[in-house]
C-alpha cells in the first residue's frame, strides 16, 4: 500500500489506460504513466461537450484480493452514452479489460479493507482533432484513470441537510438519462450555492413542472415510506444509477420491501420516514432535511441514519467489499 485516500479528491497513480480512434478504427489500447493529454484546441469535447464518462470502484477484500462491482453494467451504460453523443462504441469486453488492466497496474493504491475506502475508476471518452463546425469529432480518445478515494461527503455516514435548487440539471427529452459532462456542468452553480448556504448539496426537481424530486446533486434519490416501501423517482431525465438498481434489488429481495418507481412531490414528503442519495461516489448518504421555498422539511430519521437505510448501506457495502455473498453475479474478482 503506497497511498492513502484523502476524501473524494484526485491523487495521481502509476498508470492510466488510453486508446485512440481515427479513420473509423480503434487503435491498440495501452498503459501510460502520464495523466496529461495533448489535444487540438478545436476538439469537440472542448467546444461542444462531446464526451461522456463512467464511475465505478475497485475494492480490497478481507483476503487481500481485489474486486469490481457491476463493471458490466457500467460498460453497457457507457455504450448508451457514447451512442447518444455520436461517438464510437467501446465493446463491453474491451471496456472491462481496460478497467482490469488499469486497476491491476495501480493495485498498490487500493486502500485496505475495513475503512470504506476504495479505488475510484473513471473511464471516459472525448472527441478530439481539428473541428470547427458542429459535427461529430474526426478522432476520439478513450481512457481510464483511477484514484484512491474516501467518502464523498465529509465525516461519518449520517443524515445531511439538502436544499432544493431553482435551476434545472437537464432539459426534458435531453441528456439527463446519459452520463455526460454537460449535466454536471449545469449543476455546478446550484451545488456551489447550496454549500455556501450551509447545505451538503442540492436537490433538482423535474424540469417540466418543478414539482417532483428527480436527483440529488450527482446522485439518485430514494425514500422509505411509512408503510415500508422503497420509493425512487422515475423520469426520462434521470440517470439510471447502477447503485440505485442494486438498492432496489436488495430492498425487495433481502429486506422484503415493495419497490416503487414513481413520483415524489416536493410538497408531499410526510409519507417518507427516511430519505437518501445514492451513487458510486456517494454510496448511500442519508438525508435529514430538505429546504424548499424557505420551508425546512425534517424527516423522522434526521439525527442518525434510519433503520432501513442502514440495512441497505450495510448490505451494499458488504457485497462491494466481499463481506456479504454476491447475490446476482455483480462481483468480478481480479
Amino acid at each position: 500500500m503506497i497511498s492513502k485516500a484523502k476524501g473524494f479528491t484526485y491523487q495521481k497513480t502509476n498508470m492510466i489506460y488510453i486508446q485512440k480512434w481515427k479513420d473509423g478504427v480503434w487503435g491498440e489500447g495501452k498503459l501510460e504513466t502520464s495523466d496529461q493529454f495533448t489535444i487540438s484546441g478545436m476538439s469537440t469535447s472542448l467546444h461542444y461537450g462531446q464526451e461522456c464518462f463512467e464511475g465505478l470502484k475497485a475494492y480490497r477484500r478481507l483476503d487481500g484480493k481485489i474486486q469490481l462491482f457491476r463493471v458490466k453494467d457500467n460498460a453497457e451504460r457507457f455504450q448508451m452514452s457514447c451512442s447518444y453523443m455520436m461517438m464510437p462504441i467501446i465493446e463491453v469486453d474491451v471496456f472491462i479489460e481496460a478497467v482490469k488492466k488499469t486497476v491491476l497496474a495501480n493495485a498498490d493504491f487500493i486502500p485496505p479493507h475495513g475503512n470504506n475506502e476504495a479505488l475510484y475508476i473513471r473511464p471516459f471518452m472525448i472527441g478530439v482533432g481539428n473541428n470547427l463546425g458542429l459535427r461529430p469529432a474526426p478522432e476520439f480518445i478513450f481512457s481510464v484513470i483511477v484514484s484512491p478515494v474516501g467518502s464523498y461527503f465529509e465525516g461519518e455516514v449520517r443524515p445531511v441537510d439538502m436544499s432544493v435548487s431553482k435551476y434545472d440539471r437537464a432539459a426534458p427529452n435531453g441528456t439527463g438519462h446519459v452520463k455526460v459532462g454537460g449535466n454536471y456542468a449545469a449543476s455546478l452553480i446550484a451545488q456551489v450555492q447550496a454549500r455556501k448556504e450551509g447545505f451538503a448539496d442540492c436537490i433538482f426537481l423535474d424540469p417540466k413542472t418543478h414539482t417532483k424530486i428527480e436527483e440529488v446533486g450527482a446522485a439518485n434519490f430514494f425514500g422509505i415510506t411509512k408503510d415500508k416501501k422503497y420509493i425512487t423517482p422515475k423520469s426520462p431525465s434521470i440517470l439510471n444509477s447502477i447503485t440505485n438498481r442494486s438498492l432496489k434489488y436488495l430492498a425487495k429481495n433481502h429486506l422484503g420491501l415493495e419497490v416503487i418507481e414513481g413520483e415524489i412531490f416536493i410538497d408531499e414528503l410526510d409519507h417518507l420516514i427516511e430519505a437518501g442519495a445514492c451513487g458510486t461516489a456517494a454510496t448511500i448518504t442519508p438525508i435529514g432535511s430538505i429546504t424548499h421555498n424557505g420551508h425546512k422539511h425534517v424527516f423522522p430519521a434526521h439525527d442518525v441514519i434510519g433503520e432501513y437505510t442502514k440495512k441497505l448501506f450495510d448490505l451494499l457495502t458488504g457485497i462491494q467489499f466481499g463481506d456479504v455473498e454476491d447475490p446476482q453475479g455483480w462481483i468480478t474478482i481480479l
